[in-house]
């Protein structure tokens, strides 16, 4: 068996997320498996870095797959390109090491959120930004940002909780950039809990637009409470920029 490293990009608009569900075709997990069973000639199954909800964009996800017989990587890879719908693009396509895995082996993961703050219609770009037209402070999100650096117990900013997993995360860096009227935040950590990304952006709105003050971040934190943290974010604006390994 020869192991495959695979970089992807999605528009997720139309996709009912990364993960292969039964009850429909639209998902890119099982988009890519079709395309490569039958380009291969094998029943053909991927694992993602991470799994993508419905509508969440990707410019950088990876996958690993194996195959029973080596194959050309660049042949393969423009067969690819020409089977998948043009809203998922196959970046490139290389031989793994026998013990790489997409997600097992992720080190950190970098996400990317964008805000429209204008209250000015973004029409070319309005299915990945999401459009908030009161002001915001990006210095008073900055300062809230850093009280969430480092490793803590992020169950506050999570949904779907289990018992049996850890919500510790260690997260590296949140950036906020601001050019023109678009907002954009960068989340770097070692891993993202279940809507984690979309929680902490509704937290940093609320608090940019005045609605809490930006202490009230590490108050959060420290509860544990999902119902303490501002709203979910809609998953347009979210996009995985980056895995590394």
């Amino acid at each position: 068996m020869q192991n495959y490293k695979l970089l992807l990009a999605y528009d997720g608009s139309r996709y009912a997320g990364w993960q292969r569900l039964a009850r429909t075709e639209q998902t890119v997990q099982g988009k890519v498996e079709t395309a490569l069973s039958r380009l291969t000639g094998q029943a053909v199954q991927i694992c993602g870095s991470g799994r993508t909800d419905a509508g969440v964009h990707a410019e950088g996800q990876v996958a690993s797959f194996r195959l029973e017989t080596a194959v050309d990587c660049g042949v393969l890879l423009e067969q690819l390109r020409r089977y998948l719908p043009e809203d998922i693009g196959a970046l490139a396509l290389e031989p793994a090491p026998e013990r790489f895995h997409a997600r097992l082996s992720a080190r950190r993961k970098t996400y990317r959120y964008r805000i429209w703050n204008s209250s000015l219609p973004c029409v070319f770009e309005r299915k990945y930004v999401y459009p908030v037209p009161q002001p915001l402070d990006a210095g008073l999100m900055e300062q809230a940002a850093r009280q969430l650096l480092g490793t803590h117990d992020f169950a506050a900013f999570c949904t779907r909780r289990s018992e049996k997993k850890s919500t510790v995360r260690t997260l590296e860096q949140v950036r906020v950039e601001q050019t023109g009227q678009e907002l954009r935040l960068y989340y770097t950590a070692d891993g993202f809990l279940y809507n984690m990304a979309r929680i902490l952006t509704g937290t940093l709105i609320e608090i940019g637009d005045g609605r809490r003050p930006p202490q009230t971040m590490g108050v959060v934190l420290e509860s544990r409470r999902r119902e303490l943290a501002g709203y979910t974010a809609p998953a347009k604006g979210l996009c995985l920029m980056e895995v590394e390994y």
